[in-house]
């Protein structure tokens, strides 16, 4: 159930990034439902790949350079899922900061049960 809601919570947290954000596009519930599904499997199997491969650079940034790296993954997802557009690399570095820190907060509100 938990994980329902936190994928509802992606999705309408996508929906609302392409209402406030320019250069961000979702077509509907269905695509961003999707974008959210897809980005939750592309943050579990490839983000920590690139952490790992990219560390000493995040080291030398003091982990900053992981914003970066969510910022192509979310770019990246939108390459290829239809009704998900993202314009640049600026609305998906503020798009992905926006979206992990909202997921953040739902998973620390869902922890507190």
């Amino acid at each position: 159930m938990k994980l329902l809601f936190r994928l509802l919570a992606n999705a309408g947290t996508l929906l609302l990034l392409a209402y406030y954000l320019p250069g961000i596009t979702v077509s509907g519930w269905y695509a961003a439902i999707i974008t959210a599904l897809i980005l939750g499997l592309i943050n579990v199997v490839l983000k920590p790949i690139l952490v790992i491969l990219t560390l000493p650079v995040n080291i030398l940034t003091l982990g900053l350079f992981t914003l970066v790296i969510n910022a192509f993954l979310f770019w990246f997802v939108a390459s290829f899922v239809q009704g998900f557009a993202v314009a640049g690399f600026w609305p998906a570095f503020f798009g992905a900061l926006i979206l992990s820190v909202v997921s953040s907060l739902v998973s620390g509100l869902l922890k507190k049960d």
